[in-house]
């Protein structure tokens, strides 16, 4: 990623998850039409939500446990 911190990755993934539960949700109550690339957008943010966000908090624990060892 491009000098994004741990936690600003996390923050990136929750709000693409959100943005993945969001446009079902919407094209459930049909406030939004359902077409195909809707559908795959929302599953695509979801994805990639989900994988940021680890990847973010990955780094994190990482960052911290190093910190952590060195003090000790």
């Amino acid at each position: 990623m491009t000098n994004l911190s741990p936690l600003q990755l996390i923050l990136l993934g929750f709000l693409l998850l959100v943005l993945g539960f969001l446009l079902p949700f919407l094209m459930v109550l049909q406030l939004l039409e359902s077409t195909l690339l809707w559908n795959f957008v929302a599953y695509l943010a979801s994805f990639f939500g989900l994988i940021i966000g680890l990847i973010g908090m990955v780094t994190h624990t990482r960052l911290h446990r190093k910190d952590k060892d060195e003090t000790e």
